[in-house]
């Protein structure tokens, strides 16, 4: 088989875990954060550490995860595998290019783990970036070779492993350019990425193509493809149901149809912002500031 250093403002990037977002530096999270597991079923658990979410599959054909986070934190969750019962990482797939999502491929890729991603996303890899997180920018330099996805896919591709059909979706710009949502069949499960953040309000990278128009269609669509039983792992925050990712929908909407409308009437950023659009939701969502602003951004661009 073919084998950073300051901690950006995570809770505004949508990034981050809330815990994250309460440390100054990234270097301690990496050093201090243990991995916890949460059983989603036989064979499939959801890890916690530092960064996105990671799902991991264990089985008879091997081991396949979804997400990698920082290379600092491979050497922790391949440990967790190991207890949970697994071996060697054999594919990882990327929901998304950015860096607390996919720097992991880092580690992996070199050791001969198979990656995968959306098409775009490889793109987005292959050059230096900057995200603009609003308070402030994030480099994203350009990945090693070795970290590339060595698969890539337009629309959709399936995956027949350790005993079930696992699904990739992509349902064009939503958090990015290039997310994916994995859906476990066999356990009704599914992976959303960035594009559904139940930390807090999603962050656009809008700079690099996000839309907020985006990630409603997205949500929508994948509510399209799953049922009122199916466990949704978010990017960031706590596994969440059907009825969360719907009520995310609706909330989005909501927001979308008001900035919008101020943005129709002539409204600029700071007007914007002053009308508070997200008042009803913040007490559950936190602060809308930079989710405003990017959302604000994307809607501007797409007029």
């Amino acid at each position: 088989m073919i084998r950073l250093r300051h901690l950006l403002p995570a809770v505004a990037l949508g990034l981050g875990t809330p815990a994250l977002g309460q440390l100054n530096d990234l270097d301690e999270a990496l050093r201090t954060t243990p991995i916890r597991a949460e059983r989603l079923g036989d064979g499939l658990h959801a890890l916690f550490g530092v960064g996105g979410a990671i799902i991991v599959s264990i089985g008879e054909q091997g081991v396949l995860v979804v997400d990698d986070q920082f290379p600092e934190m491979a050497p922790k969750y391949k440990e967790k595998i190991r207890e949970l019962g697994g071996g060697d990482i054999d594919f990882v797939i990327n929901t998304h290019w950015h860096f607390d999502h996919a720097d992991g491929n880092k580690a992996l890729g070199p050791e001969g783990t198979w990656i995968v991603a959306h098409e775009n996303s490889r793109r987005m890899m292959m050059r230096d970036n900057v995200i603009n997180l609003v308070t402030s920018r994030r480099d994203q330099p350009a990945y090693p070779e070795a970290a590339l996805p060595v698969i890539t896919y337009a629309d959709g591709m399936m995956f027949h492993f350790n005993g079930e059909p696992i699904e990739l979706l992509h349902f064009g710009p939503a958090h990015t350019t290039g997310d994916t949502a994995v859906i476990f069949r066999g356990h009704n499960v599914v992976h959303m990425g960035d594009v559904f953040n139940n930390a807090g309000y999603p962050f656009i990278d809008a700079d690099n193509g996000g839309s907020l128009n985006g990630v409603i269609e997205f949500s929508s669509r994948v509510l399209e493809r799953i049922d009122e039983r199916t466990i949704v792992v978010p990017g960031h925050g706590p596994i969440a149901t059907y009825a969360d990712l719907e009520a995310y929908v609706e909330m989005l909407t909501a927001v979308r149809d008001r900035i919008a409308e101020l943005i129709e009437s002539g409204a600029s950023l700071e007007q914007v912002v002053a009308a508070r659009p997200t008042e009803p939701f913040d007490a559950r969502y936190g602060n809308p500031a930079s989710f405003v602003d990017r959302a604000y951004a994307s809607l501007v661009r797409e007029r």
